[in-house]
């Protein structure tokens, strides 16, 4: 499960999205890749149900996974 992702080339100065991050009016509760692994998947929570909210493609991303041990 990604539990976080970072999109730009400089870290310092890129935009991250992270699992239960305020946006869109909402609350991101899924970042997916999809199966060909170009493209990132990002969607929140509202009081309108789940919706898709972002797609990231041919970015530079550096991915955090939820690693509970």
């Amino acid at each position: 499960m990604i539990r976080k992702i970072i999109i730009g080339v400089n870290p310092k100065d890129a935009m991250a999205y992270f699992i239960g991050m305020p946006a869109g009016g909402g609350q991101v509760v899924a970042i997916v890749e999809n199966d060909e692994g170009d493209r990132f998947e990002v969607f929140i929570e509202s009081t309108e149900g789940t919706l898709h909210w972002k797609s990231i493609k041919n970015m530079p991303v550096i991915v955090e996974y939820d690693c509970k041990f």
